[in-house]
């Protein structure tokens, strides 16, 4: 009986085991022959083809991005229900076989570099809930038939499809919850049908080419909380149906043109938390359910043509954070109960009209942490430094181009601001001293206290700051010494520099002269660590302690009174990219240990009383001439030392070597005028002996007692029939007023200017380096009025008289390209690629004209985006001609002194003292960068790798990703076609084989027919 029972618990134990167990199911899902003929076919199309997805692997359930089901049923079991490719790097086109896929749910192929149409198979596929394709290259229209019943997600974002919005698909995909189409070609007007998606709840339409105005049926979408239609050619005014759209959180429409009124609709909108509507023309006030939203979180109406007064209701927008009302024409006081609103951290109010005063209750503004009131009228400056120090969280202060002439207060309190760590003041003409209350702010950063009239000496204690990189005092009247304190200054010698950007809907503004148009910028970080102290009055020596800066890019003391030699211990700053020691009274020789500073790239002791030998290492072998003029300094191919010399005397030069066709650089200009150069420098090393007065107002500088020089008359090149004298361009400038400073040129300063006969021009004056601004003017004149072209700067005229060198020029409207691309905050959302591409093309022409057309040829040398002028039509034209050379028609090269600009610069200039005509044409590689980018070609602040716009680029092409590369605000559009054929052209430019770039008649081939259909070929 035993026996029988241990037999019967072995049997029933089997059953058991084989109940769970049954050897004809794998534990792994095998792959449906549809599905697997299918993915096969679809990745037959593709490269690089997944590792685990191999011929020899039947089991595609197991591969990588493949999910299948498992169900119970024969015919349904193992089917794929997602397919999961995205940021794989997948190049090729999309397969029809995918129609076999009949039971998909997901398909994701985003982030990838697929090409081509669209297969309409994909838009009949019956059971697909989630459709990702964005971020490829897909071209193409959308099908007028789809048939996606179950479609819940369609994200199509950032393509090349274009054709009209498919607007259709919600007839079939009534369950759509997310429709993504931004950033592609989408044109034509806005067409009705979105309204059709009773479930929509994100539409996403920015970046287009959308016209018309926001169909009615969209305001039906009762379930919608996210609707962008930023970056198109919309017009007209918004909807009053607004009111409708009860469940939006995020409304963008920025960057299009509607006008007039902003409806008062928001009222019912009580999920509403970011409005987005800058760079449009509405006008009129603030809406008063806008200004009382009580979940409104960001607000940004910058840009646009806002009137009347700031009327908020801070009591109930209790959720305001963010506000940007900067470019407006807001007018009277400032609102006083903005404070009230709680939340409100970043605030925005430059370039408006108000007036007065900041009022008395900002200092219960303990939000605060972002604040610009720059470009306004305000007063009082006592008052308003007293009422934000109440302000405990506020960290970011510009107050440029107010209080205007008022005096800076000391101690009124003393005042105290914690947490402060930008401080702008620049421009006010502010009298006084540096104030003490400046060192208690024990967090500060960046100080700007430029151009101003403080007087006094610059305090010890601005050198206890642990995290200040940057400071600005230049253009003052401080005295005394240098405070030795500087050089323990830690974010410069040992601390790394930490900032804490700005929300990105704040502009930062910096102003660095007069101009009537600011300088503006976005980041914090994009400033070069720098001690700026030009232009002051400040005396004694420079200390051997400021070696220890090795943190340090720009070290500017030009045009003061210090004096003693130059220590070499000045080797230590290894960072440095700029020295500038010129004009004042240095003794000595140049210590050879400055050979060992490999950033530098621009350096000058003219204008001292140095002598000895010049060093001839290191990046001394770059700099020109004019960085040591007006010295007792010899060496090299400069100034010769008597040793050299065959009569053993020390003999002044000039230019650089001597080329063997001399003769012809002299021509024109040079015989006319070389007289009159020679007695102009003897006279001006005679002026040496006399040191300015430190006044930063031309109206203040005290007349020059020297024997006159040149003629009162203007020299015009084209005659009107009327003389112009020096006297009738003081009246036109009103005296060289600060006011009408419009922009620096190489080497001096340029104002906007009305002549006796009503004309506008722009007016070169010459300053600072004694001897460049001669070679400056010399070149300036020898170049332009030989040079006749649509696409240069026209010169009208010179004069020079006494000390002055003065340079007439047509003025252009809109100023430089730089100006749009990177100093103004709205600049490259005004500039379309269609604008972008004529200026590459206009300059491409400009510079053609040099190099070929015009005899004797013309080599540029400074080719950048700030010598590139834009007037009135965008028109551009080729500016500042101070570093040209004439060269001869069968000459190829000049020997040169290293110059230009840090990151337009060849590098093969940096290992032959020669110039090219391929290296005006590197540098306008790194313009076309610029216009495709929006980047500068050199940020020093940024992380190693990313410092470089040049090597960032070639890098991300070499990673397939040449397509991120591209300035959003042009990214995506009709055009991308033509932005990767001129990125093609650029990096040709950048060659670093000189002989691999082409020559600027192809240029200006390659550039016309990017826009033309065929494909240009471009072989060098």
């Amino acid at each position: 009986m035993r026996v029988c029972a241990v037999v019967t618990l072995l049997l029933t134990e089997l059953l058991l085991l084989c109940f769970f167990f049954h050897p004809s199911e794998s534990q792994s899902l095998t792959c449906h022959p549809r599905d697997l003929t299918a993915l096969r076919d679809f990745i037959s199309n593709l490269k690089p083809k997944p590792e685990d997805w191999s011929i020899n692997n039947d089991d595609c359930c197991n591969w990588s991005g493949i999910t299948c089901n498992n169900n119970n049923s024969s015919s349904d079991n193992n089917r794929v229900t997602k397919l999961e490719l995205g940021n794989k790097k997948l190049s090729g086109k999309l397969s029809e076989s995918l129609n076999s896929l009949d039971q998909i749910l997901v398909l994701n192929l985003s982030r990838n570099f697929i090409k081509d149409s669209i297969p309409l198979s994909i838009f009949n596929l019956t059971t697909l809930q989630t459709l990702d394709l964005s971020s490829n290259d897909l071209s193409g229209e959308i099908p007028n038939t789809i048939n996606l019943p179950s479609l819940q997600t369609l994200d199509l974002s950032s393509n090349k499809l274009n054709g009209s919005l498919p607007s259709h698909l919600c007839l079939n995909s009534s369950k759509i919850r997310v429709i993504k189409l931004a950033v592609n070609y989408f044109a034509g007007e806005f067409p009705p049908g979105f309204g059709n998606c009773l479930f929509l709840e994100h539409l996403c339409l920015g970046v287009n080419n959308l016209t018309g105005n926001i169909p009615k049926d969209v305001f039906h979408l009762k379930r919608l909380n996210l609707l962008g239609v930023q970056e198109n050619r919309l017009s007209g005014p918004l909807s009053s149906e607004f009111s409708n759209l009860t469940g939006l959180v995020r409304l963008d429409v920025s960057g299009n043109r509607f006008s007039g009124e902003i409806p008062d609709v928001f009222e019912e909108m009580r999920e509403l938390k970011d409005l987005l509507a800058q760079s449009n023309r509405f006008s009129g006030e603030i809406p008063k359910s806008l200004s009382n939203s009580p979940s409104l979180n960001l607000l940004n109406l910058r840009n646009n043509s806002l009137t009347g007064f700031l009327e908020l209701n801070c009591t109930a927008m209790v959720g305001l954070n963010s506000l940007d009302l900067g470019t407006n024409r807001f007018n009277g006081l400032l609102p006083e109960n903005l404070p009230v609103c709680k939340r409100l951290k970043n605030v925005n109010l430059a370039r408006n009209s108000f007036h007065g005063q900041v009022p008395e209750s900002f200092k219960n503004f303990q939000s605060l942490s972002y604040f610009s009131l720059s470009n306004s009228s305000l007063v009082n400056i006592s008052s308003a430094l007293r009422i934000l120090q109440s302000c405990k969280n506020l960290t970011t202060l510009v107050l440029t181009l107010n209080f205007h002439g008022e005096a800076l207060p000391d101690d009124d309190g003393p005042l105290r601001f914690e947490k402060l760590k930008v401080l702008v003041v620049a421009n006010c003409r502010l009298t006084g001293s540096m104030p003490r209350w400046l060192s208690l702010s024990n967090d500060l950063q960046l100080l700007d206290l430029s151009w101003n009239r403080l007087t006094g000496a610059i305090p010890s204690w601005i050198g206890e700051f642990k995290d200040l990189f940057y400071l600005d005092l230049s253009n003052n009247s401080f005295t005394g010494e240098i405070p030795k304190s500087l050089a323990k200054l830690q974010s410069l010698t040992s601390r790394n520099i930490s900032l804490d950007e700005p929300s990105p809907d704040f502009p930062f503004f910096m102003k660095r002269n007069e101009s009537a148009r600011a300088l503006q910028y976005n980041q914090i970080v994009g400033f070069p660590p720098t001690i700026e102290l030009g232009h002051n009055n400040l005396s004694g020596p420079i200390w051997e302690e400021f070696g220890d800066l090795k943190k340090l890019h720009v070290f500017d003391l030009k045009w003061n009174k210090l004096s003693g030699s130059i220590p070499s211990s000045l080797s230590g700053m290894t960072s440095l990219e700029v020295l500038d020691l010129s004009n004042n009274r240095l003794s000595g020789s140049i210590p050879s240990s400055l050979q060992k500073l490999t950033f530098l790239s621009k350096f000058s002791v003219a204008g001292n009383n140095l002598s000895g030998r010049i060093p001839s290492g290191g990046q001394f072998q770059t700099f020109p001439n004019s960085s040591f003029e007006f010295n007792d300094l010899c060496g090299e191919h400069r100034l010769p030392c008597s040793e050299d010399a065959v009569n053993g005397t020390t003999t002044l030069i000039i230019h650089s070597r001597r080329r063997s066709k001399g003769a012809e650089i002299g021509m024109a200009v040079g015989i006319a005028f070389g007289s009159v150069f020679l007695l102009t420098l003897l006279a001006l090393v005679v002026l040496r002996a006399r040191r300015r007065s430190g006044e930063v107002d031309p109206e203040m500088e005290e007349e020059k007692e020297i024997e006159e020089m040149g003629s009162k008359l203007v020299v015009l090149f084209q005659d009107n029939g009327k003389d112009l004298s020096f006297d009738d361009l003081l009246d036109s400038t009103n005296n060289f007023d600060q006011a009408n400073i419009i922009g620096c040129g190489g080497f001096g300063l340029v104002y906007k200017a009305m002549l006796p006969d009503g004309s506008k021009v722009a007016i070169k004056r010459l300053s600072g380096d004694c001897g460049q601004i001669e070679r400056e003017f010399k070149a300036e004149v020898e170049t332009l009025s030989r040079a006749q072209h649509p696409n240069l700067v026209l010169l009208q005229g010179f004069c020079f008289y006494k000390t002055d060198r003065l340079l007439i020029y047509s003025y252009m409207e809109n100023g430089s390209l730089d100006y749009w691309l990177h100093e103004r905050n709205d600049g490259p959302s005004l500039l379309n690629w269609r604008t972008r591409l004529r200026i590459a093309q206009g300059a491409a022409r400009g510079l053609f004209y040099l190099h070929q057309a015009c005899d004797p040829h013309i080599l540029h040398r400074d080719i950048k985006s700030s010598n590139i002028l834009l007037d009135e039509n965008f028109d551009s034209h080729l500016a500042d001609f101070g570093l040209a050379r004439l060269m001869s028609p069968y000459e190829t090269h000049v020997s040169t002194d290293l110059v230009g600009t840090l990151g337009y610069i060849p590098p093969e200039y940096g290992q032959a003292s020669v110039a090219t005509f391929k290296g005006d044409v590197y540098s306008f590689g790194v313009v076309l960068l610029e216009l495709l980018t929006d980047k500068r070609p050199v940020d020093m602040c940024k992380p190693k790798g990313g410092r470089d716009l040049i090597s960032w680029v070639v890098r991300m092409k070499s990673e397939g990703r040449a397509s991120e590369v591209f300035d959003p605000f042009i990214h995506g559009k009709e055009n991308e076609e033509e932005m990767f054929r001129v990125l093609e052209v650029a990096c040709l430019c950048l060659s670093a084989n000189p002989k691999q770039r082409p020559n600027t008649e192809q240029l200006v081939s390659w550039l016309d027919d990017v826009q033309k259909d065929r494909k240009t070929s471009m072989q060098v």
